[in-house]
């Protein structure tokens, strides 16, 4: 089964909506060079304290530097982190040392078959990838939330690639999810402008997305 991660939350109603209506895990997003949904670092972790147990956690983070990453994690209180933009050789091992309980979640943005390469040299590193649609080269970096799909062959690929979980990011909506489901067969789905509506979680596209992913 396709389990769903709900980005992007922005308080803890949202974290109880998005329970109640089947997610297994939640993105909280901290300061980004750009998108949508960045929230302050104080109500991240009000959150991740508050939100229903059994939801996984993630912190997601654009800082490159390990040990600033583990101090920001300390803070939040999550039990996962999603590392959106790329690090320097080691510091995935570093993180290992300082966080150790901590899931690492690193995030390909999938252009090429170039991304196939990185998430098989990252492979071994952390404990899940997470492949998303965005553009790291940008004047303005983009990390995520673009609401664009990419090219899902590629992330597949790397499905077929790689022998740790998958997550699928990227233009998801209640209209493709299925789809998508089926040509990548990632482990989890994960959504953030693809269930709101003026940037409010939307209990109605929500709820058509959780039904449309196959059981």
């Amino acid at each position: 089964m396709t389990v769903m991660k709900i980005c992007c939350i922005a308080s803890l109603d949202e974290a109880e909506l998005a329970a109640s209506l089947g997610a297994h895990a939640i993105g909280l997003v901290s300061a980004m060079p750009s998108g949508p949904g960045p929230i302050a670092d104080d109500l991240i972790a009000s959150i991740a304290a508050e939100a229903p147990r059994h939801l996984r956690k993630f912190l997601l983070t654009s800082r490159t530097d390990p040990d600033d990453i583990a101090r920001q994690v300390m803070q939040a209180g999550t039990d996962t982190v999603q590392i959106v933009d790329a690090l320097l050789p080691g510091s995935h091992a570093r993180l290992r040392d300082l966080i150790p309980h901590v899931k690492l979640v690193q995030v390909i943005h999938v252009t090429n078959e170039q991304s196939v390469r990185e998430a098989e040299s990252l492979a071994s590193d952390v404990d899940a990838l997470l492949l998303d649609s965005g553009n790291p080269l940008a004047a303005v970096k983009e990390l995520g939330g673009t609401g664009r799909t990419h090219d899902w062959t590629v992330s597949r690929a790397i499905v077929d690639a790689v022998k740790i979980p998958v997550w699928l990011a990227g233009g998801l909506r209640p209209e493709n999810v299925a789809d998508a489901i089926d040509a990548v067969r990632p482990y989890g789905v994960d959504v953030c402008s693809g269930v709101r509506t003026n940037g409010v979680l939307d209990t109605e596209k929500l709820a058509a997305f959780a039904a449309a992913i196959p059981g």
